[in-house]
């Protein structure tokens, strides 16, 4: 990305396209019992904050949101609307650019602070869990310890395995594209 505040064509580019992975990857959904689908949308997610880095990617994810909340069925499932930003697992939507910028800081600042990056995906991570838990309390009107059983504990196997292997493939994305600052 550019090092000033104006966005390129190609900055924009790379944010739709990565608005449109995240899109994709929605749809690789699997229910689970208390309503919180397993998705790949924290894949996307990660991936693009590697990537693009903080800035760009969230933006991407601003986008990404954007077209769901306007009703267009990008989110899990082929859903979309407003609706689902006020629902159980609105507060794991609304934390997605949080996550990114998160993530996105880590890769920026890999090289200057050892650890920053493994940091970062561990903080974006838990930042998508707390925000998910805690609408999830308030909208099922649930406790804390079922919403953490529903919404972190079944995920987090998973999680560990997307983070890495975005991280990885992020990287080797990140050598290859042109105009993104390299890490």
């Amino acid at each position: 990305m550019n090092q000033t505040s104006k966005f390129s064509v190609r900055d924009i580019c790379y944010a739709g396209l990565f608005a449109a992975v995240i899109a994709v990857m929605a749809q690789i959904s699997i229910p689970m019992p208390l309503g919180v689908p397993m998705t790949m949308q924290t894949f996307a997610i990660t991936l693009a904050a590697v990537v693009l880095g903080s800035k760009l990617s969230a933006i991407a994810t601003l986008v990404y949101l954007m077209l769901g909340a306007v009703g267009v069925p990008v989110l899990a499932n082929f859903s979309g609307g407003i609706d689902k930003f006020v629902g159980p697992t609105g507060g794991f939507l609304i934390s997605f650019p949080i996550m990114a910028y998160i993530i996105g800081l880590g890769v920026e600042h890999r090289d200057a602070f050892k650890g920053a990056f493994p940091v970062a995906v561990v903080v974006g991570t838990v930042v998508n869990y707390i925000v998910g838990v805690i609408l999830f309390v308030i909208v099922a009107h649930s406790t804390v310890s079922v919403a953490v059983s529903a919404c972190v504990l079944p995920f987090i196997p998973t999680a560990i395995i997307k983070a890495a292997l975005a991280c990885v493939l992020g990287l080797n994305i990140r050598k290859r594209i042109p105009g993104v600052k390299k890490a």
